[in-house]
């Protein structure tokens, strides 16, 4: 597995990157794109230093927001999705959502697992 991306939960998408932008040079915005399949708007930003950071507003992360939590999930590139969701539930993770293509990411399959550190999705290269 290889680190990609740490997703952010936000309200307000554009107003999120505004706030971010004001601690970390952004070198590269995507569109906003709604991904029917997830229900939910989404952007990936690309900082100076490297980061990927998606930002994920809608139904999907309305109760983190109301309890003001932003931290979501991390993201992890791997070459084989079904082989590593398997050998993850052998660590104990179990699986969240089914595998589907990601708008945002050119409908590279995505699968998201609960951890024992929390939420990750895999993205697969």
């Amino acid at each position: 597995m290889k680190f990609h991306h740490i997703g952010i939960a936000c309200k307000d998408i554009s107003e999120e990157i505004k706030s971010v932008s004001k601690i970390h040079d952004i070198i590269e915005i995507s569109p906003i794109v709604h991904d029917t399949e997830q229900d939910a708007k989404l952007c990936m930003v690309k900082t100076a230093e490297g980061v990927n950071i998606e930002f994920i507003s809608g139904p999907q992360v309305e109760n983190l927001i109301k309890k003001r939590i932003s931290y979501y999930h991390m993201c992890f590139e791997v070459c084989d999705i079904e082989k590593e969701i398997l050998r993850l539930q052998n660590t104990g993770a179990f699986l969240v959502s089914d595998v589907k293509p990601a708008i945002l990411f050119n409908n590279k399959r995505v699968a998201f697992l609960s951890v024992s550190y929390g939420l990750i999705e895999l993205v697969e290269s």
